[in-house]
C-alpha cells in the first residue's frame, strides 16, 4: 500500500489563505495561530449549495463518496485555456464504472505560482460535464483552481451547474499528480465539518495497492 499526497500546501499569502500569529510560547506558553482560510483555496471540494445547484452542504456529503476510485486521464498536451472535450478523455475513461471518479491531469498545478495558474486554465465542457452525468461519475478531479473559467461567469455557473446538480463531487487544486503509477487508484478526499460550508479545503491523498 502506498499513500501519495495531491494536496497544494496552504501558505500565508496565497490565495485566500491568511495566518496569524495568536499566541506565542514567550507571551502564553504556547504557540499558536488564527487560520483565515477561503472555503475554497488550495486543494478543496465544491458541494451543490455552491452554486445553489441543491440545498446540500459539506455535512450533508456521506464520508463515504469522499473515498472514491478513481481513473486518470492523462491531458498533460492540453494547452492553455483549451476546453478538455469527450474526445480528450474516452480513451481513458470509457471503463468508468458509475459512482467511480474521473482524474484530469494536466500538469497544470505546476504554474501555482505564476499569474497564468489563475487565468489561462484549461477548461471542462460542457459536453465533458454532460457526460460525466451520463456515466454517473462520483466525482471530477482537475489541478487548477476551478474547473471552468471564473472570468466567464455563464461558463463556470452552467458546468459546476450541470455537475452539482447531479452530487457530482468537484475537487479542484489536485497536484503531484505525476507520482501516481497507476491509472486507477483510490482517492480520499475529506473535507473540515462545517457547518453550512459550500466547500472545504481538503487533504486529498491518493492510495496505490
Amino acid at each position: 500500500m502506498k499513500l501519495i499526497d495531491l494536496s497544494l500546501t496552504l501558505k500565508h499569502g496565497m490565495r485566500g489563505v491568511e495566518f496569524e500569529q495568536k499566541y506565542t510560547t514567550k507571551d502564553r506558553g504556547w504557540n499558536a495561530k488564527t487560520l483565515h482560510l477561503y472555503s475554497h483555496c488550495g486543494t478543496h471540494i465544491d458541494v451543490p449549495v455552491h452554486y445553489d445547484a441543491n440545498e446540500n452542504t459539506i455535512t450533508d456529503i456521506p464520508l463515504e463518496r469522499c473515498m472514491v476510485t478513481c481513473r486518470m486521464a492523462d491531458l498533460t498536451d492540453i494547452k492553455a485555456k483549451e476546453l478538455i472535450t469527450v474526445e480528450h478523455v474516452s480513451r481513458f475513461a470509457e471503463k468508468i464504472q458509475p459512482g467511480e471518479g474521473l482524474i484530469l491531469k494536466t500538469g497544470w498545478s505546476n504554474l501555482i505560482d505564476s499569474p497564468e495558474y489563475y487565468t489561462d486554465l484549461p477548461r471542462v465542457s460542457i459536453e465533458l460535464a454532460n457526460w460525466c452525468v451520463e456515466k454517473k461519475t462520483g466525482l471530477l478531479g482537475v489541478e487548477s483552481h476551478a474547473i471552468a473559467d471564473p472570468q466567464n461567469k455563464q461558463e463556470i455557473t452552467t458546468v459546476h451547474k450541470i455537475l452539482l446538480k447531479q452530487n457530482i463531487i468537484i475537487v479542484e487544486g489536485l497536484t503531484n499528480l505525476d507520482a501516481i503509477s497507476k491509472y486507477k487508484f483510490t482517492l480520499m478526499v475529506f473535507p473540515l465539518k462545517l457547518e453550512n460550508s459550500d466547500g472545504s479545503p481538503v487533504r486529498a491523498v491518493a492510495l496505490e495497492q
